[in-house]
This record gives C-alpha cells, sequence and structure tokens, in this order.
C-alpha cells in the first residue's frame, strides 16, 4: 500500500491538517481559518494567530484521523512547513509535527511552503506527475516567477521588488474601506459591472527586460487619486468604487499574465502552473485562460481548495520528496520565517 502522510500547515492564519495515501490520494484535508478573529484588526496578529493554532490544532489532529478511519500507527511520514511564514505560527504546527515524527518513529519532512503552492497545481487533476514548466505563485505575501525542470530543481525567474500582489490588492481594499481581506472583496466589486478601462493605472515593469515585478506604484497611484476623485465629486457622491476595483485589477492581473507568457516564450516550456490565495481571481483565473490558449501553451491552475493556505500541498511535497528520494529533515532543523526556494541553478540574468 503507497505510503501515508500527515502534514501540518500553520504559516500564517489557518491551521490546516491533511492525510494523504501516496502522491494522489487524498483522504482528508481540514482547514481551521481564523479570518474573523482577524477582521476587525484589519490584518493577522501574530500573536492571536498562534494563540489560535495552539488551541485548533489538539482538537483537528484526532478529528482529521478518525475523518480518514486510519490510527496513528499507520502513519509512514510526517511533514509540517518549516517556512516562511510567521515565526510563531511556524513553530506551532513544526514543533507539532516533530514530536509526532519522534514519538512514531517516521521520518519529519519540513516542506517549503512557497514549494507548496508552486507544485499544488500539478496534484489531482495533474495526476500528481510534475512537468517541467514555468510556475507562477501569486498570494498575499509572494508574487514568483519559477522555472521547474523536476521535483526540487526549481531556477529563479523574477520576483517582487515590494509589494506582493496580493499585498497590494489588500492595502488597496484598505484605501478604500471594504472588508477584511481586500482582495476577494475587489474581484466581488469588479465584476458587479465595474469599468476596468475608467481608470488608467500603471502597469510596473512591464517593459522593465527582466521578470520582476513591483506593485508599490500601482498602490501609491490608487491612493493619490481617492482624494482627487473626493474633490471633484459633488457631495455626498459615492466613489466609483466597481470602476476602480477593475481598473486596479485589470492593471494586476494584466502585469501576471504579460510576464509569466515572456517567461515561458523564453524559457521554452509549454507549461503554465499557477498557484497562490490570488489566483482563485476570477479575472486572473480567465485571462491566463485565454492567453494560454491564444499562445498554444498548456495552463494548470491549482484548485480552489488548494490556493489558500491548506496542509494537502504540503503533504503532497513531502510525498514527492519521498519518492525522488530526497532525504527528510534533521528533526533539530529549525523553522526558517524567511526559507527560500531551493534554488539549484542560477537565477535568470
Amino acid at each position: 500500500m503507497p505510503p501515508l502522510t500527515l502534514a501540518i500547515e500553520t504559516s500564517c492564519d489557518e491551521t490546516a491538517v491533511a492525510l494523504l495515501r501516496g502522491h494522489d490520494a487524498l483522504l482528508v484535508s481540514e482547514v481551521a481559518s481564523q479570518i474573523d478573529r482577524h477582521r476587525a484588526t484589519g490584518g493577522v496578529v501574530p500573536e492571536v494567530a498562534s494563540r489560535e493554532h495552539l488551541g485548533a490544532l489538539p482538537a483537528l489532529l484526532p478529528q482529521v484521523l478518525a475523518a480518514a478511519g486510519v490510527s496513528w500507527g499507520e502513519i509512514d511520514a510526517v511533514a509540517a512547513t518549516r517556512g516562511p511564514g510567521l515565526a510563531s505560527s511556524l513553530m506551532v504546527g513544526a514543533a507539532a509535527a516533530k514530536g509526532l515524527a519522534l514519538g512514531l518513529g517516521r521520518p519529519f519532512y519540513g516542506v517549503n511552503h512557497l514549494e507548496g503552492h508552486l507544485l499544488s497545481p500539478f496534484f489531482g487533476p495533474a495526476g500528481g506527475h510534475v512537468r517541467p514548466s514555468v510556475g507562477l505563485v501569486v498570494s498575499g505575501g509572494h508574487t514568483l516567477l519559477v522555472e521547474i525542470a523536476a521535483v526540487g530543481r526549481y531556477r529563479r525567474l523574477g520576483g517582487t521588488l515590494d509589494d506582493a500582489a496580493g499585498e497590494a490588492f489588500d492595502k488597496v481594499g484598505k484605501l478604500l474601506c471594504l472588508p477584511y481581506p481586500g482582495g476577494p472583496e475587489i474581484d466581488r466589486l469588479a465584476r458587479a459591472g465595474g469599468d476596468p478601462r475608467r481608470f488608467d493605472l500603471p502597469r510596473g515593469m512591464t517593459g522593465s527586460g527582466d521578470f520582476d515585478f513591483s506593485f508599490s506604484g500601482l498602490k501609491t497611484a490608487v491612493r493619490y487619486l481617492l482624494p482627487k476623485l473626493a474633490t471633484a465629486a459633488p457631495g455626498g457622491t459615492p466613489l466609483p468604487l466597481a470602476d476602480l476595483c477593475a481598473s486596479f485589477q485589470q492593471a494586476v492581473v494584466e502585469v501576471l499574465v504579460k510576464k509569466t507568457l515572456v517567461a515561458a516564450r523564453a524559457t521554452r516550456r509549454e507549461v503554465v502552473a499557477v498557484s497562490g490565495g490570488v489566483s482563485l481571481n476570477t479575472q486572473l483565473r480567465g485571462d491566463f485562460t485565454r492567453a494560454c490558449a491564444a499562445h498554444g501553451l498548456e495552463l494548470l491552475l491549482a484548485s480552489p481548495a488548494l490556493c489558500t493556505d491548506n496542509a494537502a500541498m504540503i503533504a503532497f511535497v513531502a510525498a514527492m520528496h519521498r519518492a525522488a528520494g530526497l532525504p527528510p529533515t534533521p528533526l533539530a532543523a529549525d523553522i526558517d520565517p524567511n526559507l527560500r526556494l531551493p534554488f539549484l541553478v542560477a537565477d535568470a540574468a
């Protein structure tokens, strides 16, 4: 029988546990969200997040095993997110996973959260087989373009120089006084009849000649536009929120799609894999689908359940590492809030 991997994910504000049989049979994947706790403060408070993990994990672990109908002794490997993320949150999940691995006498895999996102499009419909491709990870804290050669063999093509795309979504959402998190709210308002051509907002670094991103200027442009709109509008006239959201969203998505397709062409890869929380954005998914079809590229989008933080993607990476013969992580290895992907060859020029 294929090995059974138990995985824990606590890199930020989601407490997640999953059980994976082999590399393609997900038995159970549960997520305890903290979003309501952080909505009042408009963002994640690390101390609150770690305390919530401590409260949720002891109940979630036996719940997942019971749902899968397996015992502790049937687990073959234990995995947890080692980084990047919030230090206090990472420590909770990693400590629990190491304790379980030690108690059960099983190998421990400390997984890079970004690698979890990067490989998540290959799970499920893709059959769990990682193929050479260009991967775009676009989330709240990361915007990263990577050339994927095989499991564990990655080349960094480019990344954000300032705000990540998801961070820009949330910051603009806050400027527009939208509920936290701002990304889904901007998407919802943009779909509600917003005109993406209403405001001409900057497309940062589209002519830079490299694969890096910058969304700070776009966020700043929105901030400076708001007082002008308020001054120009008659008293009591509401701001054109739908048009603002649609114009901002159009600018972000246009840059992401354009740079990713240029990267695919430059690396001669025929598969594009897109993942991360921002990849739930409806316009991004639609524009990538149309653009890849027009350029004869195969598009792999992470399934919605794997876009936000989850333990299934952590279990998948651990299982793929084990299958590829990559060694487990020493129990003495510490968490790393700034952990980078294991780039094995030089970055792209």
